[in-house]
């Protein structure tokens, strides 16, 4: 058993926690399931195989997150972060491992991300960036609404292995329903940056060296852009070349312009409302 707590969000995730579950029971013996109330066998199944459950009710993703790290009593000092609809890979597994028994200056470790769809890794048109998953609870925050931004008060480092990510799992009217919801926070989230005069920087954007910055800049910045779905789906399957990801790099780059309008069109319905 390795020195690392895991830490898996759920909502009604009965089809996709238990492979969730079996990439990371074999050498984990701190298992936390951080449920949102589900109302199917999610918790049920979750005690079946041993985890530990923590239930809140979800608000937004920055407040969910960091009540979880604040409130879990977690046995080790690391955490590992993951999906129910992500896979430990035995190559992460084994970085894993090796990393909770070494010295190290670092706080928190990035992890490569690939993501599937129709069983194709989406090599090309979904950029596998590095995310910070593994880390010590104490130097870590989470801000945004959705899409959150890892703050990490600390030095960051790589771990090899990747963390495999099967967001179409539960089939494409599932990923549109989660992402009409996601659209919303995001609108939200726009308005609130709107109020405060935010400021988002291209230098910062191109140029900073933690990925959660870059992010958080680009898409400050890219909420600007005018016909931002069209330009979007230039960006995944022209100048990423999601065309060489087959015919599930065309659909998702399809689906993420969808998403992006959503976003448009709800922002505009609420600067169209009245005020209260």
């Amino acid at each position: 058993m390795s020195n690392v707590s895991v830490l898996i969000l759920t909502k009604n995730e009965e089809k996709d926690l238990p492979g969730c579950l079996e990439s990371v029971i074999e050498w984990c013996d701190d298992i936390h399931v951080y449920d949102s109330y589900s109302t199917d066998r999610t918790v049920e199944l979750a005690r079946v195989l041993g985890a530990k459950i923590t239930q809140r009710e979800f608000d937004n993703w920055a407040c969910h997150q960091n009540w979880g790290l604040a409130n879990i009593k977690f046995r080790h000092d690391w955490v590992l972060y993951i999906d129910a609809d992500e896979r430990v890979t035995e190559d992460l597994a084994r970085s894993v491992r090796e990393m909770a028994t070494s010295s190290t200056d670092c706080v928190a470790f990035e992890v490569q991300r690939r993501d599937f769809f129709s069983e194709r890794w989406l090599k090309h048109v979904q950029v596998s960036p590095y995310y910070v998953r593994l880390f010590k609870p104490a130097y870590i925050r989470y801000e945004r609404m959705v899409n959150p931004v890892t703050v990490v008060n600390g030095k960051t480092g790589r771990i090899d292995g990747y963390l495999d990510h099967h967001p179409f799992s539960k089939g494409v009217s599932h990923w549109l329903a989660r992402h009409n919801s996601y659209s919303s926070l995001e609108a939200d989230q726009f308005l609130i940056n709107a109020s405060n005069g935010e400021k988002f920087k291209v230098s910062k954007a191109l140029l900073a060296a933690d990925f959660q910055v870059r992010r958080y800049h680009q898409k400050g910045l890219f909420y600007k852009l005018p016909l931002r779905p069209l330009v979007k789906f230039f960006v995944l399957y022209g100048v990423r070349r999601g065309f060489l990801d087959g015919r599930p790099g065309f659909v998702y780059a399809v689906l993420q312009s969808i998403y992006e309008y959503f976003i448009v069109l709800k922002v505009q319905e609420r600067l169209k409302a009245p005020k209260a």
